[in-house]
């Protein structure tokens, strides 16, 4: 089936008057066209379990689940999926509200996919709803905050200038440097960090 055929199939098996499942194609990075299909957030799972259940998607390998911060838009969380027999990808996206980021687990559909709900409940603070076990995966116990929320500040940039780049306005004219700024909200060096 080419992307647009899987596409539409999709949509055509999850649609419904109550609600707006889209569908388009995508160039993938490695120079494959997909199939992107959008769904409403109480849809996720079905349309999981759909493209791995329905016999002409057959999408039987999970290859990764992740999502991205759209800002004032929510976040976007992403599952691609691959069928081995009839070599189609798909990939599947909905959009949780900022203010309550929760979306249903597909670790009952895919086991594989335990460690990346873990990973992007801790990166990005989206909660997945009946995940057996969401426990921290790669921050250090106690850690605060969600590095991968773009409002996240990243400490080390406050502490050590970024390497190499200048400052607009510089030269190698020896001409005035401008003060380096702090993003907002992170205090002056010396007033963070671990007590001594």
């Amino acid at each position: 089936m080419t992307p647009e055929e899987v596409g539409e199939r999709m949509v055509a098996l999850l649609a419904a008057d109550d609600d707006a499942v889209a569908n388009s194609v995508s160039g993938g990075g490695d120079g494959h066209a997909r199939a992107v299909v959008d769904v409403p957030v109480a849809r996720w799972w079905e349309a999981i379990g759909t493209a791995k259940h329905n016999g002409a998607l057959g999408c039987d390998f999970f290859d990764w689940l992740s999502a991205v911060d759209e800002l004032d838009e929510g976040f976007s969380v992403l599952c691609h999926l691959y069928s081995t027999r009839r070599k189609h990808s798909l990939l599947v996206r909905t959009r949780v509200p900022r203010a309550e980021p929760v979306v249903e687990s597909v670790v009952e559909l895919f086991p594989g996919a335990t460690w990346h709900e873990r990973e992007t409940y801790e990166m990005f603070g989206i909660t997945f709803a009946r995940h057996p076990d969401l426990k921290p995966l790669l921050l250090p116990p106690g850690f605060e905050g969600h590095p991968l929320r773009k409002e996240f500040v990243l400490a080390a940039r406050v502490a050590k200038a970024w390497p190499g780049a200048k400052e607009p306005g510089e030269s190698e004219s020896g001409a005035a440097k401008r003060a380096p700024m702090r993003p907002p909200g992170v205090p002056a060096p010396g007033e963070w960090g671990p007590e001594k």
